[in-house]
């Protein structure tokens, strides 16, 4: 046997209630499925924060990369699904300050739209947001054009990049421009 599963509708949501449980440094907001920083500074203090995430069933992908000098949210979708524009939303409000957000996005369609959404309704509330899509599929390199190739084992490394530019103090357009390299 190698999981337990109380409520096959609530599995996500007790998965991370676990993880939050287990970790001090990582909380959870009561509304969605978002694991964050449980320490953020004041949001006007805040440095550029790094946001991922994506379907569940990957872990410990995304609320597993949770933490100091990598990301400060991640935001969790169903098994195998995307989560929601308000889900992401959510994950941006509660850790971005004036310096914003950067979104480091595996290449899924609705990762991709669901993302690129909530950046966009972010900046709308005066959030900086930019989306960083990581498309790194090794597998396919020879098979597959660049703009079809998924974000897998790569994106952590992205994560580390742009977290540790953050961390760092480093400006939006800069913690962009790294992780996209």
């Amino acid at each position: 046997m190698k999981k337990l599963i109380n409520n096959p509708r609530r599995v996500v949501r007790e998965m991370l209630e676990g993880l939050a449980d287990l970790n001090p440094a990582q909380a959870l907001l009561e509304a969605e499925d978002v694991i964050l920083l449980a320490d953020l500074p004041p949001a006007a203090a805040r440095p550029v924060v790094v946001l991922s995430g994506g379907g569940a069933g990957h872990e410990p992908a995304h609320a597993g990369y949770v933490g100091p000098g990598m990301l400060a949210a991640a935001v969790a979708g169903d098994v195998f699904t995307s989560p929601s524009v308000d889900a992401v939303l959510s994950g941006i409000r509660a850790v971005a300050g004036p310096a914003g957000a950067l979104l480091v996005v595996k290449n899924y369609t609705g990762d991709r739209l669901n993302f690129g959404l909530a950046a966009e309704l972010a900046a709308a509330e005066g959030i900086p947001a930019e989306v960083v899509v990581v498309a790194d599929d090794v597998a396919l390199r020879d098979t597959v054009e660049p703009a079809r190739r998924r974000g897998i084992a790569g994106t952590v490394l992205v994560h580390k990049v742009a977290g540790a530019a953050a961390a760092a103090g480093k400006p939006l357009a800069e913690v962009a421009r790294l992780a996209r390299e």
